[in-house]
This record gives C-alpha cells, sequence and structure tokens, in this order.
C-alpha cells in the first residue's frame, strides 16, 4: 500500500495479498473507508471477486446537462451462504448521502454542497438502473457500515 505524502486526505494504492480476486490493474483508494473496504474484500474468503472504479455508468449531469462517465468505487462478488451475489459499491461519509442543510455555512460552501449531492443522486439513479440491468445491486456504503 503507497499513500500520498502530500495529502491531508488518506489516499493512495492498495496492493492486494489475494491478486487472484482482484479484477483491474490497480486499486486506488481516496478514503480511509475506501481502504479499509479493500482489506475487507482481499481478506474475506466470501469474496470470490472484486475491483475498484473498472465499472463505468454513464449519466446525465443536472448541472449541465450532458453525459458524464461515473466510476463506481468498487464491484463485489461474494457468496452469501449457498448464493452468489454482484453489489456495485459507492462508499461515502454518511453527510455526503443526505441533502445539505444551510446552518453555520458560508453561500460558497453550501452551493459547492448543493451542487455534489444533485450530481451523486444523479450518479446513484444511473448505477440503479444499470444494476437492474446487468443483475447487480447498488450500495452506497458509509462509516455506519464499515468498521
Amino acid at each position: 500500500m503507497k499513500e500520498g505524502r502530500n495529502s491531508k486526505y488518506r489516499q493512495g494504492v492498495f496492493i492486494p495479498n489475494n491478486k487472484e480476486k482482484f479484477i483491474g490493474s490497480k486499486a486506488f483508494y481516496r478514503s480511509g473507508l475506501e481502504l479499509k473496504f479493500m482489506r475487507f474484500c482481499d481478506n474475506n474468503q466470501n469474496v470470490l471477486k472484486w475491483g475498484s472504479e473498472n465499472v463505468i455508468v454513464p449519466y446525465v449531469s443536472p448541472l449541465d446537462g450532458r453525459v458524464h462517465r461515473y466510476f463506481v468505487d468498487n464491484f463485489v462478488i461474494i457468496k452469501e451462504g449457498a448464493i452468489i451475489k454482484k453489489y456495485l459499491v459507492e462508499i461515502k461519509p454518511s453527510k455526503q448521502t443526505i441533502a445539505p442543510t444551510t446552518k453555520y455555512k458560508k453561500k460558497e460552501h453550501l452551493i459547492y454542497e448543493q451542487s455534489m449531492y444533485v450530481v451523486n443522486q444523479a450518479k446513484w439513479q444511473a448505477a440503479r438502473e444499470f444494476c437492474k440491468k446487468t443483475g447487480f445491486e447498488f450500495l452506497i456504503l458509509t462509516e455506519k457500515d464499515i468498521t
């Protein structure tokens, strides 16, 4: 695992121990939550295959009306009892999964948070539609889910 030196956030490239389970060339993590999830995927015997940012879902941004590409954080193929399930997994801090409030925020910061919120909603709706067509399930995991 390599970490970015000049960043206040935990970022880097995760190097799996169980390389046969990982699909892709590199696993980039952009937060400590993503790193924890990658460790879970790598070390959990029920995770059969997993990948990082290698499923791309087109979506229309509500900000500019144009089609963009959403790189979903992870995909996982996991054995749950006798059933094999496929998931697309987005990892976010819980505060980014709810609409921002105006309480104690500067106008510029609030506008940025609102913009990111509506874009994320469009991405996640496109991911849900993609999952219906491809047999995946879409999950959004937060710090409340990843321990």
